[in-house]
């Protein structure tokens, strides 16, 4: 039964998930956000990124990785700093021999709620339903098990194919 970590990027708080997948079957395992500090320079904050994401994957020992795909911002600003988050993520996961696969937020939000313009609290609403007696801790949470909801349903349909 592989354990997949779902992640659901950002610079002040990455949101993460992780869940079994038997198939079609889900269950939650943990959840939670890592956060920087938004007074540090940049160079800090991707450290402590790194620092923290290596942890958690050192604790929570999973099969795979799943990120959310970068969005462009009416802000560029944001957008590069989230990119630059990203691109630690994406590192670390790597660097720890994990197969990485990316989504982007269209297909997560339509994947688990069935509408890729879903809104964040219907995206909340679905996992819930999905992962029943989860507690979420934030909506960055919610959005990172989506993520990896959405990698088990690809792994599962990938799994069905290559028996056909």
């Amino acid at each position: 039964m592989p354990r997949l970590l779902g992640l659901d990027p950002g610079l002040g708080t990455t949101g993460w998930g992780v869940i079994e997948a038997n198939g079609n079957r889900l269950s939650h395992v943990a959840n939670g956000q890592l956060k920087t500090d938004p007074a540090a320079p940049l160079p800090e904050r991707l450290a402590d990124l790194a620092r923290q994401l290596e942890a958690l994957i050192a604790d929570v020992s999973v099969d795979g990785v799943a990120v959310e795909e970068v969005f462009v911002n009416k802000n560029p600003q944001s957008t590069l700093k989230l990119g630059q988050a990203r691109g630690v993520i994406l590192m670390i996961a790597a660097r720890g021999g994990l197969p990485v696969a990316e989504y982007a937020a269209r297909l997560v939000k339509k994947a688990v709620v069935g509408n890729g313009n879903a809104e964040k609290v219907q995206v909340h609403a679905m996992v819930s339903r999905l992962l029943p007696g989860a507690k979420i801790v934030g909506p960055d949470a919610a959005d990172a098990l989506a993520v990896a909801i959405t990698h088990a349903h690809h792994v599962a349909t990938q799994a069905r194919s290559s028996r056909l």
